[in-house]
């Protein structure tokens, strides 16, 4: 009898556990039910000073500079919009997979490279920040490329407290700043943005100044570069970018009217929680799992006042 007990008991445990580790999690709220029960505080306009728009093959493409993080190459960058340098330049790479890249195709011939006018021509590096005292929204998973990772000020960024030092992370749509082999031979005149998986082996190699929060459809669908490394060959097969300008020096009634949701604010980290929990019904299994290129910043059209 003890042993048909115990056999019993052991059935009922094995099925007991069977069943607790088919059975999905509580459902969590989806992204958009979070971010329509969101409050205004926790969203904040575009900063003029800090953001461009490029006019490139009919489309429009709007980004944020990370000044935060690249104080030097923003504040370069923002003297070159200011001053026209992006204007009737090009896309100049498409790396499959990688990375599109624009700027000035002639800039290794002085005889015919663009002038930069008041922009500095060399910058330090600016591959990381000191980690302390950062309003760091963390992700609660393990990342493979660094002790920790999460998001300040609506960007992407990994950090080792132990030695103090944050960065941000080469994310779908995050913007770089072209460098030869020397650290410091990069001043923002040549930008690139990621348009495949993340690649987070160039973290902290190369000054990342920003990210493209509207628009990348326009930099990531076009044709793929024949050449090495993903470079247009001939002449016409480059991109012409019409213009990019900085915000402030665009007319009110130009000016592209968005918010971006906080990362800081409690609804974002509920967005995190929810990309950590695959609960609608379509899914059969939930990763419980999430990393810092998997969690987007939500963006959205200031609704206007009445």
């Amino acid at each position: 009898m003890i042993r048909t007990l115990s056999a019993v008991a052991v059935a009922l445990a094995l099925s007991t556990t069977a069943h607790a580790a088919s059975k999905k999690p509580a459902p969590v709220k989806t992204a958009p039910d979070i971010i329509k029960a969101s409050l205004p505080e926790e969203w904040r306009p575009l900063d003029p000073q800090n953001t461009l728009v490029m006019n490139v093959n009919g489309a429009q493409v709007i980004m944020e500079l990370a000044a935060r993080f690249a104080p030097a190459h923003a504040a370069n960058i923002r003297t070159l919009a200011h001053e026209g340098y992006f204007d009737n330049l090009a896309i100049i790479r498409v790396h499959d997979n990688y990375v599109t890249q624009w700027g000035d195709p002639n800039d290794e011939d002085e005889s015919k490279s663009k002038s930069l006018g008041s922009a500095k021509p060399k910058l330090p590096a600016e591959f990381s920040i000191a980690s302390k005292g950062l309003n760091f929204t963390p992700i609660p998973d393990a990342d493979g490329w660094a002790p920790k990772s999460g998001f300040v000020d609506g960007f992407p960024m990994a950090a080792d407290p132990k030695q103090n030092k944050a960065w941000l992370t080469h994310c779908y749509g995050m913007i770089g700043a072209a460098r030869g082999n020397e650290t410091d031979s990069s001043n923002g005149s040549g930008l690139y943005v990621i348009i495949g998986g993340p690649a987070r082996s160039l973290d902290l190699n190369i000054t990342v100044v920003g990210r493209v929060l509207k628009g990348m459809e326009a930099l990531s669908g076009l044709p793929r570069g024949t050449g090495n490394l993903g470079f247009y060959e001939k002449p016409e097969q480059r991109i012409a970018i019409q213009s990019v300008k900085l915000l402030a020096d665009l007319p009110e009634s130009d000016r592209p009217v968005l918010e971006v949701m906080r990362t800081e604010s409690k609804s974002f980290k509920d967005i995190i929680e929810a990309r950590r929990h695959a609960s609608n019904a379509w899914f059969v299994h939930s990763p419980e799992f999430t990393s810092v290129c998997n969690v987007n910043v939500p963006i959205r059209p200031i609704a206007p006042k009445n």
